[in-house]
């Protein structure tokens, strides 16, 4: 288990926070109402620092599988048709991450990185129907030697107020590596050939680097 190191700002200003908040409320205040606010304080560093985490995870190598990109729920799994990149039809696999979750995304195959491409736009809740294509959001494609292309969607929820983005065109990747983090709450969405065998239902947990989501015949 390590810290992300997109959580380095955030970690250190609450840090900051929470020491000058402690600090003032003991010299200020009585021990019995001080007590309370330095609990809190360590509280909410302790909430963000769970956030951040990155648990250790040995990478899986299965050039038939589709692994999950995320820790989250499955909520959709539908064939529907993908108007960014694609322009056809595909299976679409999302996962909702909540805060609680681990927010490091993987890569769900091994392959080129064919396409990146980032999109401003809203904050609505991660699981609306029309997040995928209003909300903030990247988009990046990897291809595999056998499975084709797959395409990973990051999209900010309510919460979520950056994206982070690591692989660019032509880089090379590894299924269970790192492909990016978001930060706060949040969905993945898998975009999946239509031969692809989907091995998750709506609801099930699946954890990320982890999980197979399909299998290919």
């Amino acid at each position: 288990m390590r810290l992300h190191r997109e959580g380095t700002p955030t970690i250190l200003l609450i840090l900051a926070l929470a020491g000058i908040v402690s600090g003032a409320a003991c010299l200020r205040l009585p021990m019995i109402a001080a007590l309370p606010i330095t609990i809190c304080m360590a509280a909410l560093l302790g909430i963000v620092l769970w956030f951040f985490r990155v648990p250790s995870r040995p990478l899986r190598q299965d050039e038939t599988a589709v692994i999950s990109p995320c820790d989250g729920k499955v909520v959709v799994v539908e064939e529907t048709t993908e108007t960014e990149y694609f322009k056809d039809k595909r299976i679409q696999v999302s996962i909702f991450m909540s805060p609680l979750n681990v927010h490091v995304n993987y890569h769900p195959v091994t392959g080129t990185t064919r396409f990146h491409q980032y999109h401003k736009g809203k904050y609505l809740v991660a699981w609306h129907p029309k997040s995928s294509t209003l909300n903030e959001r990247c988009t990046v494609v990897v291809e595999h030697p056998r499975i084709g292309q797959v395409l990973i969607r990051q999209i900010a929820g309510a919460l979520a107020r950056r994206i982070c983005t690591y692989p660019r065109p032509g880089d090379a990747v590894v299924q269970g590596s790192e492909l990016g983090f978001i930060k706060f709450g949040s969905r993945v969405d898998l975009f999946l050939p239509l031969n692809a065998r989907v091995a998750v239902r709506v609801g099930d947990t699946v954890q990320g680097a982890v999980t197979s989501i399909a299998s290919m015949p």
